[in-house]
């Protein structure tokens, strides 16, 4: 453990051993140093004070815990830890509150419900939002990092989780802000979970002067001599399939393996380059080009 993170749960250690040793030995203090003061006053303090000091150490440790888990995986959201931390101070004020009042934590819960209810009617939507930022926060879906997918056109980096909103940033630099209830109702798609590669794919119509087993052959061998080798296993190799065949010729289903999602648009790329010097090479026919396979009219609307 480093020593910054020694010396953050120094101060919480010490602020609990001294609430706990006041709570204690209150009694001998005050006949020492304190005759003309109230006891019991002192010590429903020193007993409120130690909720908070036990609340901040618990805090403190699961922020340590969450932190060193992250290194060896992948990085945890702020919100899990600001949510452990929140809850740990809301149990301690609620503790607090009765042992000054003289009330039970349930009794201040009841009499303040239509307070709760009030509130939570007014800001019912940002309510929506937080409480779909816990659960994105527990359930951790995606994290810091990751490149998501949300629908069609918001896809993007994961850049910050927030109480309630989440923050990515687009492949072409577009700053995005999600209310978390919004994402909560998506299909979500992590392209980052539970590996950063995975596999795109694409389809290629190739003519029927070349057999099918030659284009599966053609297509494989562009296709791996181009894809990158860093961020790869050696068996992540592509995988060619003839899918259709019909008279303008065979179409092809190419999957290959991504590195990472920022590198899609470069991958696919570098395969169409490949894949056009080969039939180049070959010497073969575009199937629209080929004169025994005319185009298919296109029908126009009269205006």
């Amino acid at each position: 453990m480093s020593n910054s993170k020694i010396a953050g749960l120094l101060w919480p250690a010490v602020l609990c051993t001294v609430t706990v040793l006041v709570y204690t030995f209150h009694a001998d203090l005050f006949r020492r140093f304190l005759p003309g003061w109230s006891p019991e006053a002192f010590r429903r303090v020193s007993a409120a004070l130690s909720f908070y000091a036990f609340a901040w150490l618990v805090g403190r440790m699961a922020t340590a815990t969450l932190t060193r888990r992250a290194r060896r995986k992948r990085k945890t959201p702020r919100l899990l830890r600001e949510l452990i931390t929140a809850s740990l101070f809301a149990v301690a004020t609620v503790a607090a509150i009765g042992l000054l009042l003289g009330q039970t934590a349930g009794g201040i819960i009841a009499s303040s419900g239509l307070i709760i209810a009030i509130l939570g009617f007014a800001i019912r939507n940002v309510l929506a939002d937080v409480l779909a930022g816990i659960a994105i926060g527990v359930e951790a879906p995606y994290r810091i990092g990751d490149w998501v997918g949300f629908d069609a056109t918001t896809r993007g980096r994961v850049t910050e989780i927030g109480w309630r909103t989440t923050r990515i940033l687009t492949p072409n630099g577009t700053y995005m802000i999600l209310p978390n209830s919004q994402i909560s109702r998506q299909m979500l798609t992590n392209y980052s979970a539970p590996r950063k590669q995975y596999q795109g794919d694409l389809e290629i119509v190739l003519g029927h002067d070349i057999s099918i087993a030659e284009g599966k052959l053609l297509l494989y061998e562009a296709a791996l001599n181009s894809m990158p080798k860093a961020g790869l296993d050696p068996d992540q190799t592509p995988r060619v399939r003839a899918i259709a065949y019909a008279a303008e010729g065979v179409t092809y289903r190419i999957k290959y393996w991504v590195p990472q999602f920022s590198d899609s648009t470069d991958c696919r790329d570098a395969i169409l380059i490949a894949i056009d010097e080969a039939v180049r090479a070959r010497g073969l026919r575009l199937p629209w080009l080929d004169p025994r396979c005319p185009p298919a009219p296109v029908n126009a609307e009269k205006t």
